[in-house]
């Protein structure tokens, strides 16, 4: 990368700190340049790219990499950045910002790192919105547990806030694929229990996979009655389907095609 490019992009996450930058390296004309990009994410944890910037430098030239910004931390992509990386199919590079012992805001090592056929675990994965959350996990345990694709769908941070538009999973359902269990079917592996926690609409989902084991962790004991989810803020993982997650369900969905 070039060296007036690298300096942009310092500057960038400089003028950002403490919340994450964001920007693209993108080619014009034959020549390298940085192009800021808006954070569109609330917090400092992590970075949500504005859609009409991307779309705007796709315009503009060709688009040769993915940058943002570590406030306080190492240039070390985390499991989100893998993730998210695997799914753009191009480099990112990090650049780490800090205050230093007087104050002033400086940036410093910026880290580079491609797409090399990443997964995360269904088990134990961080929580990032928008790349490891609930709905990632049902995506990702209907591809590796049952060879089936769903669809992605955009979803802001938020979006499940009192007064926001929207609502993730019952607008989307059937559009996915997906129907309500009639009165008395028995649930199944891979059906999807869709959860109303702290919010006005249903805003959690979890995949049910009962006594099964499963593929990638064959060995971990089965339990009657287990499922998987991503709960906001913590590591997904396996629990039974009963007491507080039973109570919060107000709607049992299955796959059919």
């Amino acid at each position: 990368m070039r060296k007036q490019t690298l300096a942009a992009i310092r500057a960038h996450a400089v003028a950002e700190y403490p919340r994450e930058c964001c920007g693209l390296v993108v080619v014009v004309d034959a020549k390298e340049r940085y192009w800021p990009c808006r954070n569109l994410a609330t917090g400092t944890a992590h970075f949500v790219m504005a859609p009409e910037d991307y779309a705007e430098a796709e315009e503009a030239g060709r688009i040769s990499a993915i940058v943002h910004s570590h406030p306080d931390m190492p240039a070390t992509p985390s499991e989100a950045d893998r993730v998210a990386c695997e799914a753009t199919g191009l480099p990112w590079f990090i650049v780490t910002v800090s205050q230093n012992g007087v104050g002033a805001v400086e940036a410093g090592e910026v880290r580079g790192f491609a797409p090399e056929g990443y997964v995360a675990p269904l088990l134990g994965r961080p929580f990032a919105h928008g790349v490891l959350d609930c709905y990632s996990l049902i995506r990702d345990g209907y591809a590796r547990e049952m060879g089936i694709v769903l669809p992605n769908f955009r979803r802001d941070d938020g979006w499940w806030e009192p007064g926001r538009a929207g609502d993730l999973y019952m607008d989307h359902y059937a559009e996915a694929g997906f129907r309500p269990l009639a009165a008395g079917e028995d649930m199944q592996f891979g059906d999807v229990v869709l959860m109303q926690i702290c919010s006005d609409r249903v805003n959690h989902s979890g995949m049910f996979i009962g006594a099964r084991p499963l593929r990638e962790a064959p060995d971990i004991f089965p339990v009657p009655d287990a499922m998987l989810h991503h709960l906001y803020g913590r590591d997904s993982e396996r629990v039974v389907y009963g007491g507080y997650w039973r109570e919060a369900t107000r709607l049992v969905v299955r796959y059919q095609g």
